[in-house]
């Protein structure tokens, strides 16, 4: 794992994997239809979803229920097997910052979220940037996400 500073601030690129027994349609369907990805991300808070049109290029919030989240863009997405988030700052109070420390301390940050077939399965792959003061919150939380992921993927 790479360790660099971003805006100041020591970021380390983190990898997640979970085999999925479904193919990559239904396994991309479990990460980003609306409920799915509701079910998924209430790991992370209760309420948690995403405002976004889904399109490349396009503005995505990633909120939770007390209008608080992160302001992003889609940097890139292939269907079904990639889709990429470069955070630009941070949403409080349903107000997007891109200036205080905290907002600064997620710019340019990657998201990215890979599915591969390997041996009849898919094979899903999320490598993000993290900062240092969340890397153990992400490193304990991201694998439960990615079980849930699996179980909606399998189930539908």
């Amino acid at each position: 794992m790479s360790t660099q500073t971003t805006n100041e601030k020591a970021t380390e690129r983190k990898q997640f994997t979970v085999t999925i027994d479904a193919p990559r349609e239904k396994v991309w369907n479990a990460l980003w239809e609306d409920a799915n990805y509701r079910e998924w991300t209430a790991v992370f808070g209760a309420g948690s979803h995403a405002v976004s049109d889904w399109k490349k290029g396009s503005k995505i919030l990633f909120l939770a229920s007390e209008d608080r989240g992160m302001t992003s863009v889609i940097s890139d997405l292939i269907p079904n097997e990639y889709m990429s988030f470069t955070h630009k700052g941070e949403v409080k109070d349903g107000v997007e910052d891109f200036t205080s420390a905290e907002a600064q301390g997620w710019a340019n940050a990657q998201e990215n979220y890979t599915l591969k077939t390997v041996n009849g399965k898919t094979e899903l792959t999320v490598d993000m940037d993290i900062s240092n003061e969340f890397a153990d919150y992400f490193t304990g939380t991201f694998p439960k996400a990615l079980a849930l992921v699996k179980e909606i993927a399998e189930r539908n």
